[in-house]
């Protein structure tokens, strides 16, 4: 029967013995070598000495970044540094360096997964920060995202330990990559929104407090969770949207507008002068100029109507908040009305003239009767 506690022992006797042979017949090189590797670990280790007296604890941007690697620097990836540059000046016999290898392997896989969770934790930590507003969004999904970049580095550090181990990792990749297919498949909903929620954390589109237009709906974000996102509509009831139905629709972000268009579609009767509808868009245009923090876009004549000549006046309320562009929009409208009365320009409205017209075709005017 196979005994691995036997065999290991076997072996780690055998590299014992071999390296006291090497140590005894040529010492010189033994020397050299552990010279070079004890040269490297303190150089490392002063290295790392330096990097966390000009880099404080708290620092901000690249200095909090180097800070943090430093932190989780481990002493036996030090060690293991030292021992693999031990190898490179040394002929050192074949167990030893084949010991001197795994142990520097395996010491590199854990210690780049601590680096590399380091990095990805610090970006989102930076992104919390930037942002105060969603700093508590952004934490609700940091959990999440920390589970995942710890299964997704410590999987691949121990997949890469395994194989310069010696081990056939390919029926162990083979079996993730099944499982995952079926997990996924199992719970694609869950992260659909789960991801879908990552997006609107990150990129933004909009945030907590933010009012936004979407399908039929308007109301304010209240809660941007890791499934579903909570918004206050209007009319004040609560609606709770899945996250990835909502990113599927188009949202128009109320909060971040810069200045609000008002359309004004006019409709003047046909008897009007023709040199009255010339002086029309400058009277307009000076209407829209009277109101403060309004912007005059056009005052054209967009044809001929039904029962009414038309016009089209815009202009831009240059302030965002609603109300001002409610306010501006009244106060232009009463403009036109009040300086149409006194130019005597009628608004035209849907109706019907009959005319009475004689055998040969001209008009009659019934009040000459």
């Amino acid at each position: 029967m196979l005994d691995p506690i036997g065999s290991a022992g076997a072996k780690l006797n055998g590299v014992v013995d071999e390296t006291i042979r090497w140590i005894a017949q040529d010492s010189a090189d033994a020397l050299l070598g552990a010279g070079v590797g004890v040269a490297v670990i303190a150089g490392l280790q002063l290295l790392l000495l330096a990097v966390r007296r000009l880099c404080p604890a708290d620092g901000a941007g690249w200095r909090g970044v180097v800070r943090g690697i430093a932190d989780r620097t481990l002493l036996l990836f030090v060690v293991a540094a030292g021992l693999d540059a031990a190898t490179h000046v040394a002929l050192m016999p074949g167990p030893l360096l084949r010991l001197v290898e795994n142990i520097f392997t395996i010491a590199l896989a854990v210690q780049g997964a601590l680096w590399l969770r380091a990095l990805v934790l610090f970006a989102v930590q930076r992104r919390i920060v930037a942002d105060n507003q969603d700093s508590a969004a952004l934490g609700s999904a940091v959990g999440v995202i920390t589970v995942l970049v710890n299964v997704v580095v410590w999987l691949l550090a121990g997949i890469l330990i395994l194989d310069n181990l010696g081990v056939n990792v390919t029926a162990l990749v083979a079996g993730l990559g099944v499982g995952g297919i079926a997990i996924g498949l199992a719970a694609q909903g869950i992260f659909s929104d789960l991801f879908a929620a990552l997006a609107i954390l990150f990129d933004r589109p909009f945030r907590v407090g933010d009012t936004i237009s979407y399908g039929n709906s308007v109301g304010t974000v209240e809660h941007i969770g890791l499934k579903t996102t909570r918004i206050r509509a209007i009319s004040g009831e609560q609606l709770v949207m899945a996250n990835t139905k909502l990113l599927e629709q188009q949202v128009a972000n109320l909060r971040r507008i810069e200045e609000r268009r008002v359309l004004f579609n006019l409709r003047f009767v046909y008897q009007l002068h023709p040199d009255v509808l010339a002086a029309l868009p400058r009277e307009l245009e000076a209407i829209v100029a009277a109101q403060p923090d309004c912007r005059f876009d056009r005052a054209v004549f967009t044809g001929f109507g039904a029962f009414s000549l038309d016009f089209e006046l815009v202009f831009f309320v240059t302030v965002p908040d609603l109300a001002a562009m409610l306010a501006a929009r009244q106060a232009v409208g009463f403009g036109v009305i009040r300086r149409m009365r006194e130019m005597g320009v009628d608004f035209a409205y849907p109706s019907t003239t009959n005319f009475t017209a004689a055998p040969d075709g001209r008009l009659i005017d019934p009040s000459a009767n």
